[in-house]
């Protein structure tokens, strides 16, 4: 048997395929480790800022090891920031902005990939352009037109629409909307056109083929949408902070100025504060990271 196996002759690659499987990518190895370290020095850092007390700090430095390490800042930074009340007005701002976000531009994503008519391309571009505006450019004419826009008092107790929780979810829909039907659309065309003709055929209407065929299968590019959107909208500061006048009811990402001092900063506290703020951001990443790949990659080998 070895006798035989010997004379059995085996095929080896040629010496170009050899060298392409066997070629090492060092140099993108490194610049992908340099640029998670950048990324991760100021975490980091601000995690072993806020362990530390601010008299180990006065007295040692803040580029020191000195000292002893514990989760008093956190303790404090969570009662006197409170934050179980701004996490609650982050989640009714966040999910409500987030699934009403991902409704209407799956709708239009729909409309612009899998409907032949004559404004598709046209509306898509407008929506893409939609993201080239900076924001504050809006922020003067949005605030006149919520503070004129007169509404109950039974439905809003300053009588518009500035100080309600409607205000800020409606213009973060409004300005994410371009984004996520550009990458919807994009999405939806790489699916079969035969899907769709088949139900045609069957009689299945544009709503049931929306709803029951293709936003099924849009579920990976969704869930890494959502995840982008709970980020983006979660840490976003300038619109609650411009629409919202009550301190009650701002989000999260404002309940450090509870923290800040009128004379003197705490910055171990600060520090603390600010790494529970990232904390829930953390959490639904980790859990979402494998929707949030997979979104990402599907379709990125069709032509």
């Amino acid at each position: 048997m070895s006798t035989l196996a010997n004379r059995i002759p085996t095929a080896t690659p040629p010496a170009g395929i050899r060298r392409a499987t066997g070629k090492r990518h060092y140099g993108t190895h490194i610049f992908l480790t340099v640029m998670a370290v950048m990324w991760l020095i100021p975490l980091g850092w601000s995690l072993f800022t806020a362990l530390r007390p601010k008299a180990d700090t006065d007295k040692y430095g803040y580029f020191s090891v000195g000292g002893t390490f514990n989760f008093d800042n956190f303790i404090q930074a969570w009662t006197q920031g409170g934050f179980s009340k701004y996490f609650l007005n982050s989640v009714l701002i966040t999910v409500p902005s987030v699934l009403l976000t991902l409704l209407f531009a799956s709708m239009m994503a729909f409309a612009v990939s899998r409907v032949s008519w004559k404004f598709n391309i046209t509306l898509l571009i407008m929506f893409t352009a939609g993201n080239l505006l900076p924001p504050q450019v809006l922020a003067a004419p949005l605030f006149e037109m919520f503070k004129h826009l007169t509404l109950p008092y039974s439905f809003s107790d300053s009588g518009n629409l500035l100080n309600t929780y409607i205000s800020v979810i409606a213009v973060d829909t409004a300005f994410q909307i371009g984004f996520c039907t550009f990458v919807l659309s994009n999405y939806m065309k790489a699916l079969s056109s035969d899907l769709t003709e088949a139900a045609l055929v069957d009689g299945a209407g544009i709503w049931r083929q929306y709803w029951n065929i293709i936003l099924p299968l849009c579920r990976p590019a969704l869930a890494a949408l959502g995840t982008l959107e709970v980020i983006f909208i979660y840490n976003d500061f300038f619109w609650p902070l411009l629409f919202i006048q009550s301190g009650d009811r701002l989000p999260v990402t404002t309940a450090i100025n509870n923290l800040q001092g009128q004379f003197l900063s705490n910055y171990n506290l600060l520090a603390a504060g600010a790494t529970i703020t990232v904390i829930p951001t953390l959490i639904i990443y980790l859990v979402l990271q494998r929707q949030f790949v997979a979104g990402l990659t599907l379709g990125s080998s069709k032509g």
